[in-house]
């Protein structure tokens, strides 16, 4: 007998790649809002119906079948491809009276957030963000595999398959001690900072990899401490543990007892560049880039920088 596109349903593929996700079928019936019995039901129906096993499962545990695996990666983009139909299909009336769903990277989110979220709601008052903070790897992750519409991240290598807008230049500052010698200057240098213990963020962060490639260049040597959050190395340095760089757009919120000593780098500047980025077929992309634009007027106070000439 031969299989068509009737023969299948999309609550099939939904229940199937839940299962592929959580590797349970009870985790995956509490996802989908269904019973186990009907989950269970249904996938036993599909897997009949395409004559393959998808799923090995005993009472101990579940596992995807090297038959089921391919399978699964299809459900995967048949229910992106759904997604997108009914978002365009959403933007054909009015993209803006809806939901985006827009994950930001830990090292953005409490600096722009405040000033990014009050301004979208001025300008579109029926828009939801539906907001995710993510390290950069999960974030763009979710968002090629279309849980995500966007990601406001640092620019990275690795993001040319994706579409992205400019929102801010976020320099970095040095970050020192209030008693160091460096706090005398009115700029830091890269020279400045050799030899010097410098504190950064856990792996994961972006801006772990930016900032130790400048102090690498700079000679300066990485301490043992790999903080959680900004806000821990501001307070390891305050102590005396060392010295660290800092995004222009996190030393108001983070050095607003004025614990720190925060001078600019001389130039050339060094920094990154925060982007809205979104997938190239995403069927919201010219609504994206007028959130991008939104965003990046909203978010200038953040660095007090006059603003970019164009997106």
């Amino acid at each position: 007998m031969s299989v068509t596109a009737q023969d299948l349903s999309i609550r099939q593929l939904q229940y199937v790649v839940a299962i592929a996700d959580t590797l349970g079928f009870h985790r995956a019936a509490e996802r989908c809002g269904v019973s186990q019995p009907t989950l269970s039901s249904q996938v036993q129906k599909l897997e009949e119906v395409l004559g393959v096993r998808v799923f090995e499962r005993d009472k101990r545990r579940v596992l995807v079948t090297a038959a089921g695996e391919p399978l699964i990666e299809h459900a995967r983009k048949v229910l992106v491809e759904l997604d997108d139909l009914l978002r365009a299909a959403a933007e054909a009336k009015d993209p803006f009276a809806g939901t985006f769903r827009i994950g930001v990277i830990p090292t953005v989110a409490p600096y722009l957030l405040p000033f990014i979220t009050p301004a979208v709601a001025t300008r579109w008052p029926r828009l939801r963000l539906a907001l995710v903070e993510e390290k950069t790897d999960e974030l763009l992750a979710a968002l090629r595999g279309g849980e995500l519409d966007a990601g406001l991240l640092a620019l990275v290598d690795g993001m040319e398959d994706l579409e992205h807008a400019v929102v801010l230049d976020d320099p970095f500052v040095a970050a020192v001690p209030r008693t160091h010698l460096l706090a005398k200057k009115k700029t830091v240098s890269l020279d400045d900072l050799e030899d010097e213990p410098v504190l950064l963020l856990e792996d994961g962060h972006c801006l772990r990899t930016q900032a130790l490639a400048l102090c690498q260049r700079a000679g300066a040597t990485e301490t043992d401490l790999r903080a959680t959050s900004l806000a821990t190395l501001v307070q390891m340095v305050s102590s005396g543990a060392g010295v660290t760089l800092l995004p222009s757009i996190a030393v108001d919120v983070e050095n607003r007892r004025g614990q720190l000593a925060v001078k600019p780098l001389e130039k050339p500047a060094h920094g990154r560049t925060i982007c809205l980025a979104w997938r190239k077929a995403a069927p919201l992309g010219r609504a994206l880039r007028e959130l991008a634009k939104t965003m990046a007027t909203a978010s200038r106070p953040a660095t007090k920088l006059p603003p970019r000439s164009s997106l």
